[in-house]
């Protein structure tokens, strides 16, 4: 049906890896107890001991199996190990390339490994590469966004490319309902990837600001104002909040290190300033201004109506999907 047998695990629903540190071991190990694949983010800077203690604390709280997302534009060799040697179930590497030898190191490992990609370009990229599974992003996700194309188009082309490799496309980009999980099947995906979902759920580590936005706004804007020294060339999909919409004609030659400071946070237990256009969204220990911070979401956050628990977005998700299938289309 589209929904059971992906990368062995029971549903093929994946929560994204959502930065910096938003997907914490709570939220994954819900993800995973509830049958889907939830995704840790490893920090953006060497930290390997830290890497250990996340993914033993993810242990902790689930006997099932789940994965963790390096952003390869990053330092991320010792991390890189830490998580091989911890022998985590999936690797994710988004923004990047997936080459060959990083895919025989994590075979070598017993971890799988699957590329988020944006173009056809990457897709060919990670097939011949020998990949377990590919993320393919459209433009309509929230974050950072690596590709022009929208899923509609975009989807059925890697499918296609794939063709009959046991290579599971899993589609990410705007999708949060059961709707949208069975239009990504019926465009040849064997899974989806939901980030702005999962954001708003009891467990993800998202301020209370952020969450409470992401149920009363329903648009967002493709953008370059937010981290544009800390990660250029790193497009993203923001809330249009007043904040944002005061600002989102920035100068080109204006970035976050000559800004004020609006705010602290501790991030993967380091202490950091906030700066305005910094780009790094609250967690729930940033303080100051939160509303003048960035807030990541993708084209379908008006769709969501609540904060839910996130074993029941996945149990949401697959049940509304085969009644749509049962209903519409058998």
């Amino acid at each position: 049906m589209g929904w059971r047998g992906l990368l062995g695990f029971e549903y093929g629903i994946v929560q994204a890896p959502l930065g910096p540190d938003i997907s914490g071991p709570e939220l994954v190990a819900a993800v995973a107890n509830a049958g889907g694949l939830g995704l840790l983010r490893a920090p953006d800077w060497e930290s390997p001991d830290y890497v250990r203690g996340l993914i033993n604390k993810t242990r902790s709280l689930t006997d099932k199996p789940f994965g963790i997302g390096v952003v390869l534009a990053f330092p991320h060799e010792q991390n890189l190990k830490a998580i091989l040697d911890e022998k985590v179930a999936i690797l994710q590497v988004y923004w990047g390339d997936c080459t060959p030898d990083l895919v025989a190191m994590a075979h070598s490992a017993g971890v799988k490994i699957v590329p988020q990609v944006g173009d056809l370009r990457g897709a060919k990229q990670a097939i011949n590469a020998g990949v377990d599974g590919i993320i393919v992003q459209g433009r309509e996700a929230g974050g950072h966004v690596i590709g022009q194309d929208g899923l509609i188009s975009l989807v059925p082309t890697v499918v296609d490319l794939v063709g009959n490799r046991n290579i599971p496309v899993i589609a990410a980009g705007g999708i949060v309902d059961a709707r949208g999980y069975v239009a990504a099947l019926a465009l040849g995906a064997q899974g989806v990837c939901l980030g702005t979902r999962f954001v708003a759920t009891e467990e993800s580590y998202a301020h209370p600001t952020y969450k409470r936005k992401l149920i009363e706004m329903d648009e967002t804007e493709y953008t370059d104002v937010f981290g544009r020294a800390r990660w250029p060339g790193a497009p993203q999909r923001v809330l249009k909040t007043p904040f944002y919409k005061d600002w989102r004609s920035l100068p080109p030659h204006e970035n976050e290190t000559n800004q004020p400071l609006i705010g602290h946070s501790t991030i993967h237990g380091m202490d950091r300033e906030i700066r305005r256009f910094a780009g790094t969204v609250p967690n729930m220990t940033t303080t100051g201004d939160i509303e003048s911070m960035a807030m990541y979401a993708g084209q379908g956050v008006g769709l969501i109506k609540e904060i839910l628990p996130a074993g029941e977005v996945v149990k949401r998700l697959v049940e509304g999907a085969q009644i749509l299938i049962k209903q519409h289309f058998n």
